[in-house]
């Protein structure tokens, strides 16, 4: 990715455009990002997010709820959306002479959803058992009481789904509030990588999406100042215990990202790593153990989790502590810390040719930080990471305190 084939604009009320050319693809992925998630909610509005991310794919002004869903599958290629803790993203990857279309279906459910309430009423049934669902999912569901754990009652602590009780009884006044305070020019980034014409693009932009006005100042995600980290616990009658523990990390703007990204392949990122090769490898507990790095715009996370039997848990997470104090103490090796090292500097660059990953970086950057990577840049920094950094950020992330999360049966007794 050449920082030099990519360019932003701005159009008329605010909107802010962001575009990369790759001619080498006769497709286009689009993005429509939102600056709201659960992180931006209030207690009461918990789940909202994400209970409009499902219902724009509802009828609009222009359109029946069968003609947006015909309209996707005619379009023959990816339509969809999702909702994170920062972000609410609709998003499309078409071939390019189908742009005109796929940017005129997603401005028109952006801007003109009826938000009805009889589909509401439908759309509710189909959040709770997504809500159910998550709760018959241990090994995702661990990450919401680690979030909860860590986070406290900061909004970044809620669940993006929200809780079903009051799910039941979010009104659509009350929805349609909310999108009006938050879908707003200022809070909105198109995100575009492909084949694509750049005046045809600007032209369309501004065509589809110039009329959406300034209502509201939109909800930002409050500062993070939680230091009250907990273990959260749910007794769950299943085969395993799925166990997670969190500690603090680095967010984007921080470099220490990069050495703690090394330090999170070698702990526990691959079939090579530490965790991976001590506790399934050598004692055969775990289908499933590693270490990953979260990064958010002001803050950021490493958590660890595993999956195991009731019977071998409190050994299990005894050696995750063990493992955790031996990197500490006795740091890395360098044949470990170069084969981590590349595994992050390629893993970034075979990133860089999907076209759909590349969408999301632009996006997320000019929504979070109203800027765009350098890549080279970013390369550097990977390449510039030393032993000796990896050590300091090992010291920085499990020298804090730390919060746990764990499902399943025997949990009440478990060391976290």
């Amino acid at each position: 990715m050449d920082k030099n084939n990519i360019e932003v604009f701005t159009l008329t009320n605010g909107i802010r455009v962001v575009a990369e050319k790759m001619d080498v693809f006769p497709s286009v992925c689009v993005g429509m990002w939102i600056g709201t998630g659960s992180g931006a909610e209030s207690e009461a509005e918990n789940g909202m997010s994400h209970f409009i991310e499902h219902m724009l794919f509802k009828s609009t002004e222009n359109r029946s709820t069968l003609q947006i869903a015909a309209e996707m599958d005619r379009l023959g290629g990816q339509v969809n959306a999702f909702t994170s803790k920062e972000c609410t993203c609709y998003y499309a990857k078409v071939i390019t002479e189908h742009l005109p279309r796929v940017l005129e279906l997603l401005s028109d459910i952006l801007l003109h959803s009826r938000l009805d309430p009889e589909e509401m009423e439908r759309e509710r049934g189909v959040i709770l058992e997504e809500i159910a669902m998550a709760e018959d999912t241990p090994d995702e569901l661990v990450f919401d009481l680690l979030s909860e754990g860590w986070f406290g009652n900061h909004p970044m602590g809620r669940p993006i789904l929200g809780y079903a009780d009051r799910i039941s009884r979010i009104t659509c006044e009350e929805l349609r509030a909310f999108r009006k305070r938050q879908y707003q020019p200022e809070n909105l980034v198109v995100s575009v990588v492909g084949s694509f014409d750049s005046a045809e693009l600007r032209s369309l932009c501004e065509a589809y999406l110039g009329g959406m006005q300034h209502t509201d100042e939109p909800s930002r995600i409050p500062v993070f100042s939680q230091k009250d980290y907990r273990a959260v616990i749910k007794k769950k009658n299943i085969e395993q215990v799925h166990m997670a523990m969190c500690w603090n990390g680095a967010s984007h703007e921080d470099d220490r990202v990069y050495p703690i990204s090394v330090m999170c392949n070698i702990l526990g990122g691959g079939n090579a790593s530490r965790l991976f090769q001590r506790i399934r490898e050598d004692m055969g507990a775990a289908y499933s153990v590693y270490c990953y790095p979260a990064a958010y715009t002001a803050m950021g996370t490493v958590s660890v989790y595993a999956g195991t039997g009731p019977a071998q848990a409190q050994l299990v997470a005894h050696t995750i502590h063990e493992e955790i104090e031996k990197i500490k103490k006795e740091g890395v090796t360098p044949n470990e810390f170069d084969m981590a090292k590349e595994q992050l500097r390629v893993s970034y660059i075979l990133g860089m040719e999907n076209s759909s990953s590349r969408m999301s970086t632009l996006g997320r950057n000019m929504l979070m930080k109203n800027t765009v990577k350098d890549p080279s840049e970013v390369l550097r920094k990977m390449e510039a990471v030393t032993i000796e950094d990896v050590q300091k950020a090992t010291e920085y992330v499990f020298s804090s305190s730390y919060a746990a999360a764990a499902i399943g049966m025997g949990v009440e007794e478990l060391y976290l």
